[in-house]
């Protein structure tokens, strides 16, 4: 919890302003029923219409001042919980920017969201009553007990079971709702991932006709969702009610024991009703901590829901003491000896796969699904780092390098191609934001995009939809293949990019690439042989382990796995 207290540290002033601002609250509050009592003993008694007047307008006053205070308390508490959450949000978000694939894995999309979002929210909510109620209650109860024995001492037993009652009370239901409200987050979860399911697969629902299985799915977990707030609900609602009988049922024995004491001449009529109003704000001040009783539970899971996030260290980091790197980089990769096993996983995905990518050449591979391909080059800007073996860049192992010149080197066009929403040209300027329009151009021609960006009447302002939703398959990987270009990086990087090509635009596009490329290292992912085909090397992965490495027409001679998958897709006279 000292990760997220450390958040209140900026408005320590503002709180100790608060402070003193609900001492003058409560001070007005329980002055009010001793010039009640006043006015009763001395002003009615004594037909004294000045002295009623005069206290009248003294309570007014009062009143007016303690409405002010709790206006500007109201003011502070909100200004305070929107900063604090402001900051809070922005270190969530800018911590989970940093995490690596392993920790995304870890906290599914959906969860991050709601600690992101609903978490906040409700951290949000409580600082706002904390500082509105929480640190008020105590103020208002402990001078409402002192200013009620100063008045009659005799009665206190009565105020004494009323709060008894009304600790029981809030603990038991402490005790029963608390293990809900983390139900409720973790469904709150699920229903995310539901409902983010549903959106990205839309036309596969559609497709399939699933609709009615989805709206199942979505109903099964609303139910139950529903179903657990309503407990919680039942449960703090009853609450309510109680603590109301448990307060009339104490203005009661305050009436039934103060009429005797005054009937005895004991207690003045005025100092019993002082009494029954410090009584009432006692249980006020208690009523007013149990609704922070219903909150807080709530708002403890979502606290270390988000401290969960803030203290969790990503597994790619910089290193302590980063190499020196030259300034105009080569960009020669090496592999050696490279094995990986995902973080829970029985066995490893690669073993000893051992390469070398030189600039101005192109490094090509290809395997059956399954075979490692994708994981291989995951590990080259380390979105996982290796669990045997090295790679080099330059001959510096890639965890001495810093994260951003090593990821700065890299263009990198995934294997599902993102845009983001804007412009075409704000996605092709992800990379190099800096990025000239004859460069942004030139990258668009060499992906063979020019055309279709052409025939937008808005051309290079187009606006993209929400993940690219208003562009085709083969459009998006064309975007994101130009967008690698743009940033000019000595390594490209390409993720089986082509997969949504036609052979025709497929071979335009290689031959564009490679004449752009000529001075950088090509890594390139394909199922398609002919797009690898005249590649200066094709490296054939089998189960995780290299079953073959060299130019295609010796790999034809020496590599059985590849001759079979060259000749699946292509005839012999083809593949001459």
């Amino acid at each position: 919890m000292k990760v997220f207290f450390r958040y209140f540290k900026p408005h320590l002033i503002s709180l100790a302003a608060v402070m003193l601002l609900l001492f003058g609250q409560a001070a007005c509050d329980l002055s009010l029923p001793d010039y009640m009592s006043d006015i009763v003993n001395k002003g009615i008694t004594s037909g004294d219409t000045m002295y009623i007047v005069k206290a009248g307008f003294q309570m007014m006053g009062i009143a007016f001042l303690s409405a002010f205070c709790t206006v500007i308390v109201g003011l502070i508490g909100a200004r305070m919980a929107a900063g604090i959450c402001r900051n809070l949000r922005q270190d969530v978000f800018t911590r989970i920017e940093s995490f690596s694939s392993a920790e995304m894995e870890k906290y599914s999309t959906s969860s991050l969201i709601t600690r992101t979002t609903n978490d906040i929210t409700q951290i949000q909510q409580l600082i706002v009553m904390l500082i509105r109620i929480v640190f008020y209650a105590p103020i208002l109860g402990v001078g409402g007990v002192i200013h009620a024995l100063e008045k009659d001492k005799s009665m206190s037993w009565i105020i004494a079971l009323s709060v008894g009652l009304l600790l029981v009370m809030i603990f038991s239901m402490m005790m029963v709702v608390m293990p809900r409200f983390q139900y409720v987050q973790k469904l709150i979860d699920r229903l995310n991932l539901v409902v983010r399911e549903s959106l990205d697969g839309t036309l596969v629902i559609r497709a399939f006709n699933t609709q009615r299985f989805e709206e199942k799915r979505f109903d099964k977990v609303n139910a139950r969702l529903t179903d657990t707030n309503l407990f919680v609900n039942r449960v703090t609602s009853g609450m309510m009610p109680a603590m109301m009988l448990i307060m009339n049922l104490t203005n009661l024995l305050i009436v039934w024991v103060g009429s005797k004491a005054v009937s005895s001449f004991k207690m003045k009529v005025g100092d019993m009703m002082a009494y029954m109003q410090y009584a009432m704000q006692i249980i006020m001040a208690f009523l007013m901590m149990a609704m922070m009783f219903i909150m807080i539970p709530r708002a403890i899971v979502s606290i270390k829901r988000v401290v969960e996030i803030l203290t969790t260290d990503s597994t790619i980091t910089d290193p302590k003491v980063a190499a020196v790197i030259s300034e105009t980089p080569k960009g020669t990769v090496e592999y050696r000896g490279v094995s990986f096993q995902y973080p829970d996983a029985d066995e490893a995905v690669l073993h000893d796969i051992t390469f070398t990518a030189l600039p101005g050449q192109t490094t090509a591979f290809i395997g059956a699904t399954g075979s490692g391909k994708s994981t291989l080059v995951n590990l080259l800007p380390r979105f996982y780092d290796v669990t045997g073996g090295e790679i080099l860049i330059d001959g510096i192992d890639i965890r001495n390098w810093p994260l951003k010149k090593l990821r700065d080197m890299i263009g990198f066009v995934p294997q599902k191609g993102i845009l983001f929403s804007g412009t075409i040209e704000s996605n092709l300027k992800y990379g190099d934001r800096e990025a000239s329009k004859e460069v942004v151009e030139e990258a668009a021609k060499t992906a063979q995009a020019e055309e279709f960006i052409d025939s937008k009447p808005e051309g290079f302002l187009t606006e993209i939809a929400q993940g690219g939703q208003n562009v085709s398959g083969g459009q998006k990987q064309r975007l994101s293949i130009a967008r690698a270009l743009v940033k000019r990086a000595p390594v490209n990087v390409f993720d089986d990019s082509f997969s949504a090509l036609d052979f025709k635009t497929d071979a335009k596009l290689r031959a564009a690439l490679k004449d752009k490329t000529k001075d950088s290292v090509t890594i390139l992912v394909a199922q398609r042989i002919s797009t690898i085909m005249n590649a200066d090397q094709i490296i054939v992965l089998d189960q995780g382990r290299i079953a073959g490495k060299g130019p295609h027409r010796e790999l034809m001679k020496t590599c059985e796995v590849y001759r079979e998958i060259a000749l699946s897709q292509l005839s012999e006279e083809e593949l001459k």
